[in-house]
C-alpha cells in the first residue's frame, strides 16, 4: 500500500545556509532516490520533498549533495521522531552526517541504505541518541551527566564533523588534503569512499583503523594557535581556540572514533548477563539494586531490568521486574523462544518473566523444585537449546539443572555422576544444534560438553585455563570460551562449595594481586565443533594443545559473543574493555587476520569492569558495567564517599561496529538475514 509524504527540512554547512545543492529523499532498500529538491543560496537552505513511499513502516533517509558532489551530507530519520518531523522539519547538516553514518553503518553501502528492515529499523531510532534530526544538534542522550563528561564521543562526534567542513572550505598549498582524507576514511577490507558521507560510513564501519592520521588532518586543518599568537580585533573566542566549526574537539589523537553511550537512567547498576529478544529490547539481571552500599560483605540484591532498543528504560527504577523470590541477580539472563526471560539468583531461586510487562509466569516455583533450589544453592548461567530445553548451572553445588522445553513444573536437577565430577563451580553453558551443553568451569581449567540425548556418549573435558567464564556458540558450533587467567596462570583459591559471593570475595584478591598494575592474565579458546578431548591432548606431555588466544592483550576477560560474520567480541573485565577478535574462519574484514587475533580493543571513561558484550540487529555493541571501584567491592566498610560506587554505572553502547546477529541467541549465532 503506496502512502503520500511530505518531507521539509533545512540544510546548512559550515553552519551557513546559504548552499547550493541537490536533496534527495530516499527509503531504505529502495535503490533510487523517491523525491528531490534543488537548494538555492537564495533559498536559505530550505527545501519540501513530496513522494511516494511503500508503507507506512519505511526508514527514510535525506542526501545532500553540494555543487561539487564531493561534499555529501546525510540525515537518517527516526521512526520515533516523525510526528516532530512532520510538525517542525528535519535538518541536515554535519552533525546529522556523523551520526547517521555510525548508527547505520553495517546497512550502507556507498549511500544506498538497505538490509533487514528490522535491523535497519533499530539502527534509525538510535540516531536522535547522538544528534536530534530536528534541530541538528546533539542529542539528550549525548549531552546527560553520563556521557558529556564521561567519555569522548561528543568531541569525537564533533572533530569528525569539523573534517566534512575541512573538506569543503580547506584548501594547503603543496599538500593535497581531501585525497588524505578519502584514503584514511576506508573501512577495513572495504572502497576508498568517494564522498564526505561515505567517509563518515567507511569511518565507524571500522573507527580504529586510522584515528591518528585522521587527528593529523584535523590538526592540519585547524592548527592549534601557538601561546601569544594575536587574536583578531573584536573577537570573543579564546586565543588558544582552534577555528574548528563545531566544540568541543579532540586536543589529541584518539585510540579509535568508536561512538560509545552509557545509559542509567531508573537506577542500572551491576548488571551481570546481557541477553536481547526478538524486538531488540535488551534484558539484564541486576547484582545488586543501585543506590545501595553493595559489595562482597553487604549489598540489596537487584531485579531484572528492561530497556528498549534505544536504551531507554521500560522496567520500573531502582527495583526492576521482581518477583519467584529472585534477590540479586547473577550472571543468569536467558530470553527464550516462548516470550519469557530466565533470571538466576544469588539466592538459588529462579525467576521467568513475561517480556510483554515483566511479570512474573508464576508466583512461585512448583514446591518440588523449591525444596531442590534451596539444597543446592547460587546459580549462574543458563543455556536455551534450539528444541527449546533450558539447562541452568548451579555453581556453589558442581550441579545442573535441566527444564524441558522450558517447562518450570518438569524441572528436576540432572543426575548424572560423571557429569558431576566434571563440573567445578560451573559458570555458563550454551547447547547446539545437536543438544550437546558446553559447559565452563570457574576452578579447575576445563570446559564440559555433555550429551544427555547419548547414552553412552561419556562427559567430555578440554584443557584450557582457570576461570572459565562466557561461552559463545559460532554459526559453524565451534564453542568459545573466555577465560579470566592463561594457562599458565597460577591456580586461584577453589571456590567449590561456597557461594558465589564468597568465591569472588576469595579469588578476586588472588587476582589482582598477582597480576598487579602492570601485567595482565586472561584468554580466550576455540573448541572446534567437531574436537576429541582425546585429540587436544599432546600424548607425551599430557598437555592440552589448544591455543589460548589474547594472552598479553586480554585482562580477565569474561563475556564473550559472536557476531553475524563469526567474529568474536570479548567483555575485559580488568582490562575495562571490549575487544574485537577474527573469528574461526576469517572472512570479510577480517580476512587478513588469523584466527584469535586481537584486532583492537576499545576503551573509554564510560566502560568500566565489563562481565558480557552482546551484538544486536543492527551491529550495536552492548556491553554491562558489573564492577566499578574494586576496593568499595571488597571491603567490608568502605569509604562513605565511594560506597555506593562497588556496582558498575548502567549499561552502554558501541555504534555500528559489528556484523548484525539475530536475537535471541539460542544455540549458534546466526546473522541477520536481508529481508
Amino acid at each position: 500500500m503506496s502512502n503520500q509524504i511530505t518531507v521539509k527540512g533545512s540544510l546548512s554547512f559550515n553552519h551557513s545556509s546559504e548552499v547550493t545543492a541537490t536533496v534527495k529523499l530516499w527509503e531504505a532498500n529502495n535503490k533510487g532516490s523517491v523525491g528531490e529538491y534543488i537548494v538555492t543560496a537564495e533559498g536559505k537552505g530550505e527545501f519540501t520533498i513530496k513522494a511516494t513511499v511503500e508503507s507506512d513502516d519505511v526508514i527514510l533517509y535525506v542526501t545532500a549533495e553540494l555543487e561539487d558532489a564531493k561534499v555529501v551530507m546525510l540525515s537518517v530519520l527516526s521512526p520515533n521522531f516523525m510526528e516532530d518531523i512532520a510538525k517542525n522539519g528535519v535538518v541536515v547538516n554535519e552533525l546529522t552526517t556523523v551520526a547517521s553514518a555510525f548508527t547505520c553503518a553495517q546497512f550502507f553501502n556507498g549511500l544506498q541504505l538497505s538490509g533487514n528492515l528490522h535491523g535497519v529499523t533499530i539502527a534509525a531510532k538510535n540516531t536522535p541518541n547522538l544528534v536530534n534530526p530536528v534541530t541538528g544538534s546533539w542529542g539528550d542522550v549525548l549531552m546527560d551527566p553520563f556521557n558529556i563528561t564521561q567519555n569522548e564521543t561528543l568531541a569525537r562526534l564533533n572533530t569528525l564533523a569539523a573534517l566534512i567542513t575541512a573538506y569543503g572550505t580547506v584548501q594547503i598549498e603543496g599538500y593535497d588534503w581531501q585525497d588524505e582524507f578519502l584514503k584514511y576514511a576506508t573501512p577495513l577490507a572495504g572502497k576508498r569512499p568517494e564522498n564526505t558521507a561515505a567517509a563518515m560510513i567507511g569511518i565507524a564501519q571500522s573507527p580504529w583503523v586510522h584515528p591518528a592520521d585522521l587527528f593529523h588532518l584535523f590538526d592540519k586543518a585547524y592548527p592549534q594557535p601557538k601561546d601569544g599568537f594575536p587574536a583578531k580585533p573584536n573577537s570573543k573566542v579564546p586565543v588558544s581556540r582552534r577555528s574548528s566549526p563545531f566544540v568541543p574537539y579532540l586536543s589529541f589523537a584518539p585510540a579509535d572514533f568508536a561512538m560509545i553511550l552509557a545509559f542509567g537512567q531508573g537506577g542500572i547498576c551491576a548488571p551481570g548477563k546481557l541477553s536481547l529478544d526478538e524486538e531488540g529490547n535488551l534484558w539484564t539481571g541486576l547484582n545488586w539494586m543501585p543506590g545501595a552500599q553493595n559489595g562482597v560483605y553487604q549489598g540489596i540484591g537487584g531485579g531484572l531490568v528492561k530497556l528498549d532498543s534505544t536504551g531507554r528504560l521500560l522496567s520500573p527504577p531502582v527495583t526492576g521486574f521482581t518477583g519467584m523470590g529472585v534477590d540479586g541477580a547473577g550472571w543468569g539472563t536467558a530470553v527464550t523462544k516462548d516470550d519469557t526471560c530466565w533470571v538466576t539468583s544469588f539466592n538459588g531461586a529462579i525467576g521467568a518473566y513475561r517480556l510483554e510487562d515483566g511479570a512474573p509466569v508464576v508466583e512461585q516455583v512448583p514446591a518440588d523444585l523449591a525444596e531442590a533450589l534451596n539444597e543446592i544453592g547460587g546459580l549462574q548461567g543458563i543455556g536455551v537449546a534450539p528444541n527449546g530445553d533450558i539447562w541452568v548451572v548451579a555453581t556453589s553445588s558442581n550441579k545442573m539443572l535441566h527444564f524441558p522445553e522450558g517447562d518450570l513444573s518438569r524441572g528436576r536437577v540432572v543426575v548424572d555422576e560423571d557429569l558431576n565430577d566434571a563440573l567445578s563451580a560451573p559458570f555458563a553453558a550454551s547447547i547446539d544444534d545437536a543438544n550437546r551443553v558446553w559447559i565452563s568451569n570457574t576452578n579447575g581449567k576445563s570446559l564440559v560438553r555433555y550429551s544427555p540425548s547419548e547414552k553412552d556418549t561419556p562427559v567430555e573435558r578440554f584443557i584450557l585455563a582457570g576461570g572459565g567464564r562466557g561461552v559463545a556458540l559460532d554459526s559453524k558450533g565451534n564453542c568459545w570460551v573466555a577465560c579470566n587467567t592463561s594457562p599458565d596462570f597460577p591456580s586461584t583459591t577453589p571456590t567449590d562449595g561456597v557461594s558465589i559471593i564468597e568465591g569472588f570475595a576469595l579469588g578476586y584478591p588472588h587476582l589482582e594481586q598477582t597480576v598487579g598494575r602492570n601485567l595482565k592474565t586472561g584468554s580466550v579458546f576455540m573448541v572446534p565443533s567437531d574436537a576429541d578431548p582425546k585429540d587436544t591432548v599432546d600424548k607425551s606431555t599430557h598437555e592440552s594443545n589448544l591455543k589460548g588466544y589474547g594472552d598479553g592483550e586480554l585482562n580477565a576477560p569474561w563475556g564473550i559473543s559472536v557476531d553475524g560474520n563469526d567474529d568474536v567480541w570479548v567483555a575485559n573485565f580488568m582490562g575495562r574493555g571490549v575487544s574485537f577478535m577474527a573469528g574461526a574462519s576469517p572472512s570479510g574484514r577480517t580476512e587478513a587476520f588469523h584466527t584469535g587475533d586481537v584486532i583492537h580493543t576499545i576503551c573509554s571513561g564510560s566502560i568500566q569492569m565489563l562481565t558480557d558484550v552482546v551484538v544486536d540487529q543492527a551491529g550495536n555493541i552492548w556491553c554491562a558495567n558489573n564492577w566499578n571501584l574494586p576496593q568499595t567491592v571488597m571491603e567490608a566498610k568502605p569509604d562513605p564517599a565511594f560506597s555506593t560506587w562497588g556496582g558498575g554505572s548502567g549499561v552502554l553502547v558501541i555504534y555500528g561496529i559489528a556484523k548484525p546477529a539475530q536475537t535471541p541467541v539460542i544455540g549458534p549465532v546466526s546473522a541477520v538475514q536481508d529481508i
